[in-house]
Parts: C-alpha cells; structure tokens; sequence
C-alpha cells in the first residue's frame, strides 16, 4: 500500500519524538532503529518507561515515590505513591510574556479575541481566591454548566490548582441529563451559564440552571456567566454574577496545592445510554503524564503553536484541547454551530488565526466532503501542520479528502481512545507515513493487541477484540461511589480476567498501524463472517444521496438473520430503487455481497448520544422487542424522537 503523507527526514528530525528517543537512548545505552522498536521496549519495560517520561518532562514533584508501581493488578494499579504534584502548577510553568494563552471566537463574538498569559493567570488566581473564601479544598467538587468560552478554563484551572476536583457538562444537556450526573458528585460550587447561541439562533438556560441548583443540595454557591444576557433582571438564590466575583477577589497570587500522584482531577461521564452515566474519576498524575506524552511525542506540539480542537465542555476533547498548554502551545476555543453561518466557516477561521494543529471530528471532514469543498483552493493555510481527527472512525475517503482538496503536506491524525482515559489509545506518529484508513501506531507504554473471543492473540491482518494487557497512568483511579470497584470491573476486565477489553472491533495491519472497524457489540455476523459497521458506513459515505446511515443485524427465531439498513436521505429527496441499486452496488463493489443490508428503509432522522455516538445497540434491541426506556435513557439521546421509528417497526 502506497502512502498518501510521507513525512520529511527534516520532519523527523525536528520532531519532538525525535527528541525524545534520542535522549532516551543516552540514559539506557540502547539504540531504537524504528518506532516499533520504541513502542515494543515501552510495554516490555513498563515501569522503567514511565519513570523516564517524568524524567523527560521534568515533573515537578513536591513529594518522592520509590516504585513506579504499587504491583497490583487491573484495576487497582496506583503509580508513584509517594509523589505529590498538581496539574495546574504545570500549565502555568509555561507562563510567558512572548504569547498569548488563549485565542477565542464564538458565534455570538466572532471576531478573535486573544487572553495573554498575564491575564489567565490573574483571572485564575481571582477565582481560586473566590473558591478559597467558600472553602473549597481538595477533594472537594467544583462543576460547570458551560459553553466553550476561556471562564470554563479559569474556573477548571482554579478548582484543579486547590486540589479540588472539577467536572463540566454542555448547555445543550438537558435538567435530567446533568443532574444524573453532577447528583452523583455532590458539587460544592456551581458555575453555569445563562444561555447560549447555536446556528444562528439564542437558546435561554435561566430555567435550567434554576431547576439544577434545586437538584443539587450540596451546593453553596452558584456562580452565574452572563453570556446572554438572559440573568440580568434578576439572580437565582445564593447566587453571584461571574464578573464581580473577579472584581471582588481580584488577585495575582497563583498558589498551587500539591496533592498525591493518584488523587482525582476530574470526573468525566459514560455515556448513560442504558442507565445513570458511570462517573469516571481520572488522577493528577496520570492525566499529567499521559497528556505530556501525547500532546508532546504524539500530537507534535511544539511551543507557541497554535492547538484548535472543536468540542463542548462535555467531551473529553475540551479536557484534551487544555492539554496542550502543558506543551507551550496556545489554545484556539471556539463556542458555537462548526457549520454557521456555512461549514466552511472553521477553516476560515484557521487561516485568519494562523492554526497550527486542527483538530475535530470524523463526521465534520465527512460533511465538508460531501459539500464539496475544495479547502486548498478556497483559503490559504500555510501554518497548518496537522489535521486531527476523533469519535469515530473516519472513513478512506475521508483520508484522500484531506490530501486532495485540504493540503498534500498536512499530517492526518487520526486518534482514538475515550473518556475512559481522556487521551488516545492510538493515534499520531510524526516520524511515521499516513496510509488510507488507518491510524499510525499504538501509543507509548500502551500494550494494545488483538484478541479472538478465546483469548488468544492475533498475528496482523486478523481482526478481533482490542485489549490492553498492561494498565496506563491514565486509566481511571476509580468510578465515583463505585466502592468494590464493580461498576469499573464490569466495565472492562468481565470477557478476559484483568485484561482491559475495550469494546472495538480493530485489526492491526502489516505497516503496524490500526484500522478500527466500529463497536464489538454492534459488528455484523453475515454467515459466520463478523463485519464491522466502519466498513458499510464507508461505502455508503460515498454516496451523495445519502445524509446518513445506521445498520444492525439482528439475530432472529430459528438461527435465521436479518440485517436492515436504515438511512437519512440528502434534504428533498426521497429513497427510491435506482438508489438501493446504488448502495448495494457500492457494498459488493467495496467488500462483498455479503455486505450488503437485506432490506434499506428511509428515515427522518438516527439517534445520537449528546456527545455524537451512533445508537446502533440500542436500536437493535428495540427492534428486537425491547422497551425504549430499558435500553436507552432518553436524557442522553440528543434526540430521543428519532427512537419511535424503531419502536413501531415491524420485522
């Protein structure tokens, strides 16, 4: 397979992983021909690899650990007991006067507005001080109902540098869909938003934020960001406008409170589509090493670079997004609809504000190409190095739609991981090609394979289950109120004993990249063949006709099998014969016949969770005759109405 992106010998030279096998290579006298070389050492040699990323990157450690590890298996493994260290306290070592912090936008503010170091820093010191005077402390909860805009960054930076734990969802999330998820965590303090704008239009949250305060007891105060204006008459009870708190605390002492290694940072939220969300609690220290390695070795960033990822406050993106702060970098946030006024407006935006790393996701490069546009001919990017792409798998002609109508020099990262280690399992490798359809390489110090349903590893070129058979710093330290840890057991470590099975469907490839084939409860068994959904969802992309698409196969009385594909038709056309023809003919022409749906049916519309994953389980089971509210929780469908369809469907 030839490559679509071949990096320079002066890209690789100049790379920050580079760097960093070079210096690697003097303190243990060993030579890594290759990256597989690298990574292979990394999970061979765990502990030893972990204690060099903190040496590496100069962790500034207010305590001392002797062990890397406490030898306890999945999922109770603790690192470097002993350390004491806060998040927060790195983001501002990289405080300077040479760039700016921030740059932001939003629909309602379209013009670029840019936070100086100087400024972040007295805004967060402000604001730490306003914690501090409620008495917030560590371990405490601090949460925000919030847009994209830099007061959900002030506020995450102060909690995070008190030791306090922070944890953010959208305004988009309706009453109950936050309040199953902040209810679980008690917060203290609230931070919300008075309303916000998307696609052109306003959207009012006073009643909302009014009816999460009355779900949350625990809260003493409610710090309310007068975004629209929507507040101004009057306050809800125990509450302060977010500019006098500023005023009132104004300060410039940045203090950070050192916390152990393995003591949370934040908690981010499963999905809740079958239930209440599982709150997933991520660690100082694991959360710092890990996205220190990435940003840096994986995602390349270098300081002062401009890093842009698009993503609410309710994605794990957002987290990462603040990520490359630790790396120098100056972080692009924007605040509104990725396609308002047009779906090219981002990308103007990229080349007015000289971006650098432009990150989003698989859905929104497939949209772009199905508008037919020519990026490359339209707006100048001259700045922009990689293309960054995540929360699904993006098809190949997704890949060769970035090299033939975006840029011929980009570097197209592709990643995956999750809000269950809030970074990528997989992902970017600089010093590596880009071929069609696959990631590039397994992360360092991720012990990633493939297993069949015995166990069993495969060679490259078979596909099976993704595991990882070591544990990361950056996996969960816990699930809140998860005691036994069963929740968390059940989670990952149910099909192979201490093992972390992840839930993909992937294959591992010749070039030792990976190709993600969707999830490993929703691939289609056709005749004893498993087929991942990425591959009919690939083919189906290709057809202009088509909006969108969602398939199952479901397993019938009788070892019988059905497998319907359901689609959302381009606005004013209706599916029709020719265009069946079409589909199939483009599954055999792809794959197989064996691809190809039993029968293809139009819909209005297919249900997504809020954070934007297909329902495709969810909707198998409704087909199969369970009830809409066992299988799915209708507060985390974006758009629950889309589910009658399904319920009234007859097989």
């Amino acid at each position: 397979m030839s490559p679509l992106w071949t990096p320079s010998p002066e890209t690789i030279q100049n790379s920050q992983l580079t760097a960093f096998t070079r210096w690697l290579e003097k303190k243990t006298e060993l030579i890594f021909p290759d990256y597989h070389s690298l990574w292979t050492w990394s999970v061979e040699n765990m502990d030893t690899f972990w204690q060099y990323i903190f040496d590496y990157f100069d962790i500034i450690d207010h305590g001392a650990h002797t062990t890397v590890t406490n030898g306890q298996p999945m999922p109770f493994t603790r690192w470097f007991e002993g350390s004491k260290i806060n998040y927060a306290e790195h983001i501002f070592r990289k405080k300077t006067t040479e760039r700016t912090a921030i740059i932001h936008f939003s629909e309602s503010a379209p013009q670029p507005q840019f936070m100086p170091w100087n400024e972040l820093s007295h805004n967060v010191a402000s604001f730490q001080q306003y914690l501090i005077s409620l008495g917030v402390k560590k371990g405490d909860r601090v949460a925000g109902f919030l847009t994209n805009t830099p007061h959900a960054t002030i506020a995450m930076l102060a909690t995070v540098s008190l030791g306090a734990i922070w944890s953010s969802c959208s305004p988009d999330f309706g009453v109950s869909s936050v309040t199953d998820r902040f209810q679980q965590i008690a917060p203290k303090v609230l931070i919300a938003v008075d309303g916000y704008y998307y696609n052109g239009k306003k959207f009012s949250k006073t009643n909302e934020v009014k009816a999460i305060q009355q779900e949350l007891p625990s809260l003493i105060s409610t710090v309310i960001v007068a975004y629209t204006g929507d507040f101004e008459k009057s306050l809800p009870e125990k509450s302060v406008f977010w500019d006098e708190v500023l005023l009132k605390h104004a300060s410039d002492q940045l203090s950070f409170t050192p916390v152990d290694f393995n003591d949370p940072i934040w908690i981010l939220y499963s999905s809740g589509t079958t239930g209440k969300p599982k709150a997933i609690t991520h660690s100082h220290g694991g959360m710092l090493l890990e996205h220190l390695k990435y940003l840096t070795l994986h995602n390349d960033v270098h300081p002062g670079e401009k890093f842009f990822w698009f993503s609410t406050t309710g994605w794990m993106m957002w987290n990462f997004v603040h990520a490359s702060l630790l790396a120098g970098a100056t972080i692009v946030l924007y605040e509104g609809s990725p396609a308002y006024p047009s779906i090219s407006m981002l990308w103007q935006k990229a080349a007015e504000i000289g971006i650098h790393h432009f990150g989003t996701s698989a859905p929104f490069i497939v949209a772009c190409m199905k508008a037919g546009l020519d990026i490359k001919n339209t707006f100048d990017l001259p700045d922009l190095r990689s293309i960054g792409s995540t929360g699904s798998p993006l098809p190949p002609e997704g890949f060769d739609y970035v090299y033939d109508k975006i840029s011929k020099n980009v570097w197209l990262t592709s990643m995956s991981g999750g809000t269950d280690v809030c970074t990528a399992f997989i992902g970017g490798n600089i010093t590596l090609p880009v071929y069609e359809g696959q990631i590039q390489s397994r992360g360092l110090g991720c012990a990633l394979f493939v297993f069949d349903e015995s166990g069993r590893n495969l060679e490259p070129g078979k596909v099976g289950e993704m595991v990882i058979t070591k544990p990361m710093p950056c996996m969960p330290v816990f699930f809140w109120n998860d005691q036994d840890a069963k929740k968390y057991t059940d989670s990952y470590f149910t099909m192979f004993e201490g093992i972390w099975r992840h839930g993909d469907w992937i294959e591992i490839t010749q070039e030792n990249g990976v190709i993600i084939l969707g999830r490993s409860d929703a691939t289609l068994n056709r005749h004893g063949v498993r087929i991942g959904t990425a591959e009919i969802y690939a083919s189906i992309n290709k057809i202009p006709e088509v909006r969108d698409s969602l398939i199952v196969n479901l397993e019938l009385e009788g070892g019988r099998h059905y497998m319907p594909l359901f689609v959302v038709m381009a606005e004013g056309l209706e599916l029709n014969d020719e265009i069946k023809a079409k589909i199939n003919n483009q599954l055999k022409q792809d794959y197989s016949p064996r691809h190809c749906p039993d029968a293809i049916f139009q819909v209005d519309d297919l249900p997504y969770t809020i954070s934007g994953k297909k329902l495709e389980t969810p909707v198998k089971k409704i087909l199969l005759g369970m009830p809409v509210d066992v299988v799915s929780n209708k507060d985390s469908v974006k758009n629950p109405e889309s589910l009658e369809y399904f319920k009234k469907f007859k097989i």
